[in-house]
């Protein structure tokens, strides 16, 4: 991508935390205000070198780039690709902007990309994760991580469920969020008679009586299947286990009842990896 300007004149020195160009980055750890403020104004966070790199890598769109003085050098090749500006300033300035320390490097203000469709994702994959209501960032960001490792081809988030593009998420993923295709879906549970009318098998990860061991599903080998994950606390709704197809337990040893979700998902995801 061509610029207009050269870099040296792109650099926007900033000595004033207040400064309304950069309102972008403003109170980052007011997760409240974030979660609200990213999606109203189009944007997401990329964090650290090898996160923003990585969305770049996806074909997504920079707004901007902050960082200190120190990591220009590094990111010169990135930096001179976009025509956009480059807030640099010194630590404090900079952590009284965000409201914590800059450690990992750069941090970009990306566009977000245009919502993908259900329906074309779910023809392009064989092997989808369903995240019910599950709020917490840094379990969305492992799951997408362990998605992107074990061939799970999309995943799909309910209505409640945490932004996977909010910062601490895509951080936690190591940038996978931006490779594993996800739809936010819109009517939950309805949406998952669209997921069973695409021809997937949809498994829900629950403690129920009547439940098959993970082994056990992966034995059927289903050609499609839609692992369907609940949130940490109550675990996955009355509707959500009426309307799923199989329940699927992950034996357990020693007394413990359950793992984490974002470890559950990972067990899960290697046991119906697609064979063949």
């Amino acid at each position: 991508m061509s610029t207009s300007a050269p870099l040296s004149e792109r650099i926007v020195p900033l000595t004033d935390p207040a400064d309304p160009r950069v309102a972008d980055y403003t109170s980052l750890t007011d997760v409240a205000l974030r979660r609200r403020l990213e999606p109203e104004r189009g944007l997401y966070l990329a964090e650290s070198s090898k996160v923003l790199r990585r969305a770049l890598d996806a074909g997504h769109r920079p707004r901007s780039f902050f960082m200190a003085e120190k990591w220009v050098e590094g990111l010169r090749d990135v930096l001179e690709r976009y025509d956009v500006p480059v807030y640099v300033g010194s630590d404090e300035v900079l952590e009284q902007i965000t409201g914590f320390h800059l450690h990992r490097g750069a941090i970009a203000a990306m566009q977000r990309p245009e919502p993908l469709e259900l329906t074309e994702v779910l023809a392009r994959s064989r092997r989808v994760a369903i995240l019910e209501d599950i709020v917490d960032h840094t379990n969305v960001g492992a799951i997408f991580r362990s998605a992107a490792a074990l061939d799970v081809d999309a995943v799909l988030v309910t209505p409640r469920c945490a932004d996977p593009l909010y910062r601490r998420a895509v951080r936690v993923s190591m940038g996978t969020v931006f490779q594993v295709p996800w739809v936010r879906l819109e009517h939950w549970t309805a949406d998952l008679q669209q997921v069973k009318d695409a021809g997937f098998l949809t498994a829900a990860l629950a403690l129920s009586d009547d439940a098959v061991t993970v082994d056990e599903l992966a034995a059927e080998h289903p050609e499609k299947l839609a692992l369907i994950l609940g949130t940490e606390g109550q675990g996955l709704s009355a509707a959500t286990l009426h309307h799923a197809e199989r329940h699927v337990i992950i034996p357990m040893s020693h007394g413990v009842d359950s793992l984490n979700v974002a470890a559950a998902s990972a067990v899960a995801f290697w046991e119906t990896r697609p064979q063949g």
